[in-house]
């Protein structure tokens, strides 16, 4: 395929929400190293907070220096409303409740339950919406949670070693993203997805510290930090914050909540796969297969559009072959 060929494909619709999928499962599952190490330095609120700080100002920054302040700032109710929506839920009340419960709460059950968001999102996006997912969807995405139950293997011991109350937290968190996904797209907010997540951002960060001052957070210097809680806190506010929410606000009002709240399901393989390449941690036997378990689910999910691409792709091969034995015979 050539490079031209190759550029246009990657910029029709069909295949940008894929590529922009699969990109966000990757950033988000990235984070899961960044925030281990900043949380050994950093309470986890204060934590949260200043992970927004720094993607509002870089997301905001960006914007503003590449389009004009007209297209950027909110005009109508639903803009004002789909931020206040996108501080509340989608950044402050899942962020805190997020690195809240990880504090006291094991890595496994943290993602059996942090997992549980896709699960929650049709149940808004029924009552919300009027949303309703078929019987084979809802078989789908059960099969998809037995393959992050695969990869994360959580026994008996992993749960009634950890705080109930920090499982509570990771799950009010999850359960925090899907009313906020599903608010977002009931609200209708008109302006651009990245302006959207900035604002929301920079919302979401100003909840953050006032709760962290609150609850009596320690405030460290943060001029003496150690290099590796910077490089955790840079690498986890740009590209996996700044670049990945206006990713997620993206594909929550073009593909709908439920569809972009699936990326749960993937970002176990990639928070695995990173955790191989920058901590060296082997990939067991079960990662693979909940992988494969878990591409099973979607396929069931997706399985109109998967069918169709797959036809799709048949009919393109049968033209291609027919094609070049047309030219064979001419020869």
């Amino acid at each position: 395929m050539s490079t031209v060929r190759w550029s246009r494909t990657i910029r029709s619709p069909r295949y940008r929400d894929a590529v922009l999928f699969v990109l966000l499962a990757a950033l988000f599952g990235g984070s899961f190293v960044a925030i281990k190490a900043g949380l050994r330095e950093l309470p986890p609120i204060l934590f949260a907070g200043l992970r927004f700080d720094i993607a509002a100002v870089v997301l905001l920054a960006y914007i503003a220096g590449t389009s004009d302040r007209s297209t950027w700032m909110p005009k109508t109710r639903g803009d004002y409303l789909g931020i206040g929506a996108g501080a509340v839920f989608l950044i402050a009340l899942n962020n805190g409740l997020l690195f809240l419960g990880q504090v006291t709460t094991t890595p496994a059950a943290a993602s059996v339950m942090y997992g549980l968001n896709p699960i929650v999102a049709p149940i808004f996006a029924w009552w919300l919406l009027g949303d309703r997912l078929s019987g084979l969807g809802a078989v789908g995405i059960g099969i998809a949670l037995c393959g992050v139950v695969i990869i994360v293997q959580p026994s008996p011991s992993t749960f009634t070693d950890a705080s109930t109350v920090g499982q509570l937290f990771v799950l009010g968190a999850a359960g925090a993203v899907a009313l906020g996904s599903v608010l977002l797209r009931r609200l209708g907010p008109r302006m651009a997805s990245s302006s959207l997540t900035a604002w929301a951002m920079a919302g979401g960060a100003v909840i953050l510290h006032a709760i962290s001052l609150l609850m009596g957070e320690p405030q460290p210097n943060l001029l003496a930090l150690e290099p590796v809680t910077v490089l955790s806190l840079l690498s986890l506010a740009i590209p996996s914050t700044a670049v990945a929410y206006a990713i997620y606000f993206g594909l929550i009002g073009r593909i709908g909540p439920v569809r972009a709240n699936l990326v749960a399901y993937v970002v176990p393989v990639f928070a695995a796969l990173t955790g191989w390449i920058v901590l060296e941690s082997p990939i067991s036997f079960w990662t693979g297969v909940g992988f494969l378990v878990v591409v099973a689910g979607f396929a069931l999910i997706e399985r109109q559009v998967v069918g169709a691409e797959l036809a799709r792709l048949r009919r393109r091969f049968r033209g291609s072959s027919s094609g070049g034995e047309q030219a064979d015979g001419g020869d």
